[in-house]
């Protein structure tokens, strides 16, 4: 599967585009300071999911191109939460510059980086892992869901209330900005 772009090629035009966006069409500043500090928070988040999902892949000796095949199925660490947490890593992070940053323009790349990865690479992987680990993938997947499995955790709680918090604040100065 030679000449093919993946996650992290997409990631970084996300993050490229994102602050030549905010620089050169700055439309709106929707998050100001303080508040725009949270997303340095979710940028470590990010990071950390990150680096622990590819230290899991480097310990099993297994690939992180969703190409390739997988040698083993891992359900541990991040992925007692999330069926890809690379993915849910990499758009974290962008959220997180984009609330940095603060404008409007800069949410609609992580959006669209979100979109890419689950129709160019998560329909991909998850065919590869029906296929090679069947039945375990097929209870894996029944189980656990595509972003988070927090709902009954106390971190999903806090994780949940704080997403919650989040959205409608930035919808309230989007409402409060656009009068």
């Amino acid at each position: 599967m030679k000449n093919k772009i993946l996650p992290p090629t997409y990631f970084l035009i996300s993050f490229i585009l994102i602050i030549v966006s905010h620089f050169i069409f700055p439309i709106i500043k929707i998050i100001h300071l303080p508040y725009n500090w949270i997303g340095v928070i979710l940028i470590i988040f990010g990071s950390a999911i990150n680096l622990w999902v590819d230290n899991i892949f480097k310990k099993k000796e297994t690939t992180v191109n969703p190409y390739e095949k997988p040698n083993i199925l891992i359900t541990s660490g991040p992925f007692r939460l999330s069926r890809h947490p690379m993915y849910l890593g990499m758009t974290t992070i962008l959220f997180g510059i984009a609330i940095l940053l603060g404008s409007l323009i800069s949410f609609i790349f992580p959006i669209i980086f979100a979109i890419l990865m689950q129709k160019l690479f998560i329909p991909v992987e998850e065919k590869n892992l029906e296929i090679l680990f069947g039945q375990k993938y097929l209870n894996y997947k029944k189980k656990i869901n595509f972003g988070l499995k927090l709902k009954n955790t106390p971190f999903g709680v806090f994780f949940n209330l704080f997403f919650i918090i989040q959205t409608s604040a930035i919808l309230a100065l989007i409402l409060i900005k656009s009068q």
